[in-house]
């Protein structure tokens, strides 16, 4: 009993120790921060103004108040500025100790290979100040700096690097950079260097997501930080997937895909549609009820589809539609896509420019190159003066066969009202001609209207047409540590 009681006196005041601590921590590492930010902004000052001392000074007080690795590689460029103006190899070694420690703090930085090539370029540069001094002035005890080296030179004048900071209360939050379909770039808390305009995405199970958009300054200290609110309403999928960075959709794959393999969010309550799929391989769906407060995983098992490959190029391609089974392939060519194996229907078609369709037979682990020459259309204008001969031809029978209809009443009319006409009367040979001509302007004018429909629909001048060629390709699905997709090689 003695034990118990005094098992839950301990869990008391473990508890109200953390309650205690959690504040005080907090605002630690807020003063902590802001002592950083305010020797930042001096060092960047004294920077800018060549006090490359105390720059390197007040970047190490930067340093020392939060260890974030860039402030390593400020103090590493401060000393290499200096090397660089009075050629002291002090100042160089200095660099590159500093540039070294930035390396190993942050053994992901993407720009190792400069870094490692500036470390290298300085401990070259040293080694030729120790054992070719520069001479003295004449009346000075102080040498004169000697010039940089030619690589030295050609490793430019080195800036400063701003900093973004990502924090979060509570920490070991997700964070993305622009866009979830990414993956996750890191977890909280972060620094790094980013440039330019970017949305921040902090997102942690429970609780609402954080969503901010940033303009990063080069020369600045940025320090985001947010305390994320509960959210104990929503549920939590994981997506997994034996292919890394097959992507997800959810719901309505028309808007996208939310994000890639793997991946955990936080999902409103409810009855959802999961999509994963990869290029190359079978596509996986699942319904799932999402409960809030529960943690619900989907684990797609991806299997490689047997797929080929359609290239389709040629001169005028830029500008034209590539359409496959009717849907549309790629907007603009060139096109390069891998292709479900089995019959299709390749449709090229462009402005003002015959169409180009034929049945294609796809088959698994080739490539299928289309090379097609596009023809313009045929102009209509012979078309058109058909048309207009034929009319005019067709009136002017018209206009003939009503003569002669007028001629033959006129006689009719004067010998039923007792007029004695005479065979050899004139209007019996005009009337005659009238006829003959109507008959044959009915004539020439619908030979004519033929011609003109005949050139209408005629395939006036050559087809579009293309050369195909197939080639053996080594194509299957394929995983590696940076890589997930479909790896081809090529037999000829």
């Amino acid at each position: 009993m003695k034990s118990r009681v005094m098992f839950v006196v301990w869990a008391v005041v473990c508890a109200a120790a953390i309650a205690l601590w959690a504040p005080t921590a907090n605002a630690q590492n807020a003063d902590a921060l802001k002592k950083a930010q305010n020797a930042f902004d001096q060092a960047q000052l004294d920077y800018l103004q060549g006090k490359y001392d105390d720059a390197a000074r007040g970047f190490q007080d930067a340093y020392a108040a939060r260890d974030f690795p860039q402030f390593l590689y400020n103090i590493g460029a401060s000393f290499h500025m200096k090397g660089k103006q009075a050629s002291d190899p002090v100042a160089y070694q200095s660099a590159v100790d500093f540039y070294t420690k930035y390396l190993v703090a942050d053994p992901k930085a993407a720009d190792r290979p400069k870094v490692e090539k500036a470390i290298g370029v300085h401990q070259a540069e040293i080694k030729r100040l120790k054992e070719n001094p520069a001479p003295a002035n004449a009346g000075s005890a102080a040498p004169a700096p000697a010039a940089p080296s030619e690589e030295v030179q050609q490793l430019g004048d080195v800036k400063v690097r701003g900093l973004v900071v990502v924090e979060s209360d509570p920490s070991n939050a997700s964070v993305y950079i622009d866009d979830k379909r990414k993956g996750e770039y890191a977890k909280t808390p972060w620094s790094g260097s980013l440039e330019g305009e970017h949305k921040i995405i902090i997102e942690k199970r429970g609780y609402k997501v954080l969503e901010k958009t940033v303009t990063a300054d080069p020369s600045k200290l940025f320090v985001l930080s947010g305390v994320m609110a509960q959210e104990d309403y929503l549920g939590w999928v994981e997506f997994k997937s034996n292919v890394p960075g097959a992507e997800i959709f959810i719901d309505d794959k028309s808007i996208g895909a939310v994000g890639k393999t793997p991946l955990s969010q936080n999902v409103k309550p409810g009855k959802h549609t999961f999509w994963i799929s990869a290029e190359g391989y079978s596509e996986y769906k699942e319904d799932i009820e999402v409960i809030a407060g529960e943690t619900h995983t989907v684990t797609a098992a991806l299997t490689g589809a047997p797929v080929g490959r359609l290239n389709v190029s040629g001169p005028g391609v830029d500008d034209a539609t590539i359409l496959l089974d009717g849907k549309v392939l790629c907007e603009r060519g060139m096109c390069v896509k891998n292709v479900p194996q089995g019959e299709h229907v390749l449709s090229i078609t462009r402005e003002g420019y015959k169409p180009y369709v034929r049945r294609v037979n796809i088959q698994s682990k080739t490539e299928m190159k289309v090379k097609v020459v596009l023809q313009p259309k045929p102009s209509r204008a012979d078309a058109v003066v058909a048309y207009v001969l034929a009319a005019g031809f067709t009136g002017g029978g018209i206009f003939l066969g009503l003569k002669a209809n007028s001629t033959r009443d006129a006689i009719k009319d004067d010998i039923a009202n007792g007029v004695l006409v005479d065979a050899n009367d004139s209007r019996y040979s005009h009337g005659k001609y009238y006829a003959i001509a109507a008959d044959a302007a009915f004539l020439i004018g619908g030979v004519t209207a033929i011609t003109a429909i005949y050139y209408t629909f005629r395939d006036k001048g050559q087809p579009s047409a293309a050369a195909v060629e197939i080639n053996s390709i080594a194509i299957q699905p394929q995983v590696g540590p940076t890589y997930a997709g479909v790896g081809m090689e090529l037999h000829w």
